[in-house]
């Protein structure tokens, strides 16, 4: 059971992130897009919140300006109790161990020129994780925690499939033993056949290290296998969140309903709660 009673983990009140659109000779702006547009928002310790809506409704940019990676325009954001200054890009560094993000595309995600052993010891030694000495081990451990054997560590990114990258970039996210990791469409670049795998392993971590997640994907057959609650989310704003059952037993807002009208009759997924 999760206690809203506690502060949240992460919390966003009014969150804006407006592209400018410029035009004319001078390329003055003339407009804006407005892919974050008053979005306010909890996720508490251990929940597992979905974050939903079509393609370009703007999920993905929320996620990211969350974590500073795409700064907000205006709003604020607060991590851990700690009001972070939107205007200061170094603002977010101080969290950067206990927020960490896990990207849609496992074959960009990881800098090619690196092996397994330096793109997991980097950020242990970054974060002062562990000792020097103990980074091989450590990293040894990690790559048992998502099922990868040990002798993948002297090897190079290309060596790896799409679910077996994705898996290191979670190694890589976990590491730093964070208290909420941003999943962002973390399946959807992935074969049907291994897209369930690490679903199970994402839960499975969760339960072992009472991690949140804030899963940002479109299939709403999984989020209704996962998720504690929903944040349905249009041209840039929350239009309807609340407990995943209530929301798909009786959503209020007709494009919550249209997005659900859309779906096939929910398939069992191999996704253990």
């Amino acid at each position: 059971m999760i206690n809203h009673q506690t502060k949240p983990l992460l919390s966003a009140k009014d969150l804006r992130t407006w592209f400018p659109v410029t035009g004319g000779l001078w390329k003055r702006t003339v407009d804006h897009v407005r892919a974050v547009d008053g979005v306010s928002l909890e996720v508490h310790e251990g929940e597992i919140v979905a974050l939903v809506g079509e393609s370009g409704c703007g999920k993905s940019t929320l996620g990211y300006s969350l974590l500073g990676l795409t700064p907000p325009t205006s709003g604020s954001v607060t991590l851990n109790g700690t009001a972070i200054d939107i205007a200061d890009p170094g603002a977010w560094k101080p969290f950067r161990r206990d927020f960490q993000i896990v990207f849609q595309d496992p074959y960009t995600s990881l800098n090619p020129r690196l092996t397994v052993f330096e793109l997991l010891a980097e950020p242990l030694r970054v974060h002062g994780i562990v000792p020097a000495a103990e980074l091989r081990e450590a990293a040894t451990a990690l790559l048992r925690q998502v099922g990868l054997p040990e002798d993948a560590l002297d090897r190079f990114p290309h060596a790896f499939s799409g679910g077996q990258r994705q898996r290191l970039c979670i190694a890589r996210a976990l590491g730093v033993r964070p208290k909420l990791i941003v999943c962002d469409e973390v399946v959807s670049a992935l074969d049907v056949s291994v897209q369930a795998q690490i679903v199970n392993l994402l839960l499975d971590l969760k339960r072992e290290h009472g991690l949140a997640l804030l899963f940002i994907t479109h299939d709403l057959s999984l989020v209704r296998a996962i998720a504690d609650r929903v944040l349905v989310m249009n041209a840039g704003k929350i239009v309807e969140e609340g407990p995943t059952a209530t929301l798909f037993s009786a959503p209020r807002e007709e494009y919550t309903k249209t997005l659900l009208a859309a779906v096939p009759r929910m398939e069992k997924r191999a996704v253990a709660r």
